[in-house]
């Protein structure tokens, strides 16, 4: 299993070593970006730079970069630290419960709502991991939705009970959070949720509903439909029983 592919194309979910090798793998891509997180913020706090310049500065050539690092950059240690679970958990769940689609999603979540900042936000330094953060939450919550699976519905649940209360994020309400970065990222997640819906994981398609479907064609052929004979008496008109 590759970098990529780190799952066999074909293979049971029953298998519990395969199972756990999928789950270690989703462990390693969160980790290394949390850890790439601290490390910078360590950096930066050690030898005192600010580190800010390479946040998202909107319609500006200088700002274009920050597509890129801002979500590296942190305003300081609260700052960093509730970033820090949600994105590992999220990350994890994409992962993990994605895995075909997990690459390209994360990808194009970080792309897409960075870029979105730098088209349509406020004047003003936007650092930090919470559009991709917010991209996350909104596509684990609206992909369960659409693929109506108990497994990921679960997930949306879980996501809703866990950081719902990020919702307040996308509005304007405080002045020094860049609430532009939490839009963007919900945005970006529930566009990609849609084009990616019949992609992915599945519903699974049960023998029993394939049962069910047999008997009620059986019913439907096998039903008599019969009518009264003086239904239409009143308009001149005798209706028949039907054979």
């Amino acid at each position: 299993m590759g970098l990529f592919h780190y799952f066999p194309p074909k293979h049971e979910t029953t298998d519990p070593e395969l199972e756990k090798r999928i789950f270690k793998h989703s462990l390693v891509f969160p980790s290394l970006f949390l850890l790439a997180f601290w490390l910078i913020f360590l950096v930066e706090s050690t030898i005192d730079v600010e580190l800010a310049v390479y946040g998202i500065f909107p319609l500006k050539l200088e700002g274009l970069k920050g597509i890129l690092f801002s979500p590296f950059i942190h305003s300081g240690y609260k700052h960093l630290a509730a970033n820090s679970i949600p994105f590992f958990v999220l990350s994890l769940a994409l992962f993990y419960f994605y895995r075909k689609l997990a690459y390209r999603i994360f990808i194009l979540i970080y792309i897409l709502s960075g870029l979105c900042v730098w088209l349509g936000g406020r004047d003003a330094w936007h650092i930090g991991a919470s559009g991709v953060i917010y991209g996350l939450a909104s596509f684990l919550f609206f992909s369960g939705i659409f693929r109506n699976d108990v497994k990921l519905l679960t997930i949306a649940i879980i996501v809703v009970f866990l950081y719902g209360g990020m919702f307040w994020g996308i509005f304007p309400l405080k002045p020094d959070v860049s609430w532009e970065s939490h839009l963007w990222g919900s945005v970006s997640g529930l566009l990609l949720s849609i084009y990616y819906r019949k992609q992915g994981p599945q519903r699974p398609h049960y023998d029993w509903e394939d049962e069910l479907d047999e008997e009620d064609e059986t019913v439907e052929k096998d039903t008599t439909i019969y009518t009264t004979s003086n239904t239409n008496e009143y308009f001149g008109q005798k209706t028949e029983k039907n054979e």
